[in-house]
């Protein structure tokens, strides 16, 4: 079977999938979109500034510290915000924050909300990919705003990204660490509306030589595209679905963390068998934290296993760029054109990203 009539064959199987399941999904309080028939032209929202309301929701797993939401609402606050807290933000259904219809409530709520001017996630955990089919897509591209997040919520920025077009953030989020670096780079791309240039910092911290938080080129050169991906265990089950992104001509960026170096390399092996590698454009590699290798018998190394997969595309790539599960983030726009210089470590969006 040709990978063209595998692929038309997995998206036929994922649709009648998703509709079968929803009525399932009755009692959730939203109207449905079918998926378009070609890709939505890219939107933005309009840019972020103080005054603004940030809705603070919880879209994947639940947090058990009240004390985090007060955190999260202080450094809203404390960046000019006002913040409006999703009405199940705090419920609790298993590690869940809360049931699948309320956590899609939540979601599609904000962006129907007239008083709210962006959306962010409390934290990720799983459970994303759960309501992907209870999302209102056509309330969500009536009203585009800022949603950002990452980890699990990679789920959430592409097929919002996908099914409306509106270019979306792997950002951070309200658990995490607000540092002067991730703060830098959320206002410059969010509310300063910036071409932004994505450098790693420059800190020898007393050494000859910088040791720690260093790029690395896999193959160098510059490429332009669409910025696709993040999370790569989350990105990888959205293969043959209606919510997973077309990578032709992009520039897809990957991180994880707690996944085995074993599991990385397969993961990585159902994207280049699904043919998702098959004509990037570059690749950025983030921080894959505590992916180690497995107990008990041999490995790769994670530079090993990279070089396996991107060395022979042909295209610029580049390792170590500072997004992912570390302190700190830049904030990145899925779905915006960028340049990449794997040459230099860098990542340079081609307009702003916000209107």
């Amino acid at each position: 079977m040709l990978l063209t009539d595998r692929r038309n064959l997995l998206q036929s199987f994922a649709l009648g999938a998703a509709a079968a399941a929803l009525p399932l999904a009755a009692n959730a309080s939203t109207s449905r979109s079918p998926a378009p028939a070609s890709p939505p032209p890219m939107l933005l929202a309009p840019r972020l500034k103080a005054g603004d309301t940030i809705g603070l929701i919880s879209p994947c797993a639940a947090t058990f510290e009240t004390e985090r939401f007060s955190i999260a609402a202080e450094t809203l606050q404390a960046l000019g915000f006002k913040v409006k807290e999703g009405r199940h933000a705090r419920a609790r259904r298993g590690h869940f924050a809360g049931t699948d219809a309320q956590r899609a409530q939540d979601l599609n709520d904000m962006f129907s909300d007239p008083q709210v001017q962006g959306i962010l996630a409390m934290t990720g955990g799983s459970g994303a990919t759960r309501i992907l089919n209870l999302l209102d897509y056509a309330e969500i591209q009536r009203n585009p705003k800022f949603f950002g997040g990452y980890s699990d919520i990679t789920a959430l920025l592409n097929a919002i990204r996908t099914r409306t077009g509106l270019v979306t953030f792997h950002a951070p989020m309200g658990v995490s660490e607000w540092n002067e670096f991730s703060t830098r780079y959320f206002r410059s791309v969010l509310m300063n509306g910036d071409s932004t240039v994505f450098s790693n910092p420059q800190n020898h911290e007393g050494l000859l030589t910088q040791t720690g938080e260093r790029t690395q080129t896999i193959r160098g050169g510059k490429a332009r595209g669409p910025l696709l991906g993040s999370n790569l265990s989350v990105l990888t089950t959205l293969l043959g679905t209606p919510y997973c992104p077309d990578f032709k001509g992009a520039i897809l960026f990957l991180e994880d963390i707690n996944e085995y170096i074993y599991r990385v390399d397969r993961m990585l092996a159902h994207l280049k068998q699904a043919g998702a590698l098959d004509s990037l454009g570059g690749v950025v590699l983030g921080q894959f934290t505590d992916c180690k290798p497995g107990e008990g018998f041999g490995s790769l190394t994670l530079e090993e296993v990279f070089a396996d997969y991107f060395r022979d595309l042909n295209i610029p790539v580049y390792s170590g760029a500072m997004f992912g599960h570390v302190r700190h983030k830049f904030t990145l726009p899925v779905g915006l054109p960028v340049e990449i210089d794997a040459d230099r470590g860098t990542i340079t969006q081609l307009q702003a990203a916000v209107r």
